[in-house]
């Protein structure tokens, strides 16, 4: 039991860096597509507050993988579909 206990915890802190280097990049792409962001608004940002973060520890991953280094494009708010995560966040 501590073993999964560790291992949840190692999952959920790269998880937590994953979601905020892709915030990071949502919001370095507004900015340089003219948007004007509130530095207030940007500091209440949070990794914490999205779904991909389970605390019950049962995650189920995709095998996409981008080129070395790089992140997967940002998904476009204007596109007809949305994930199963989207749609009733407020």
């Amino acid at each position: 039991m501590e073993d999964q206990l560790g291992a949840l915890g190692l999952v959920l802190n790269a998880i937590v860096l994953w979601t905020t280097k892709y915030i990071d990049a949502a919001v370095a792409q507004l900015q340089a597509e003219g948007h004007e962001l509130r530095e207030e608004d940007i500091a209440r940002l949070s990794p914490l507050k999205h779904r991909n973060l389970n605390l019950l520890g049962r995650y189920s991953f995709t095998a996409s993988t981008p080129a070395a280094g790089a992140l997967r494009p940002l998904r476009d708010p204007d596109a007809s579909e949305l994930d199963e995560d989207d749609g009733d966040e407020a």
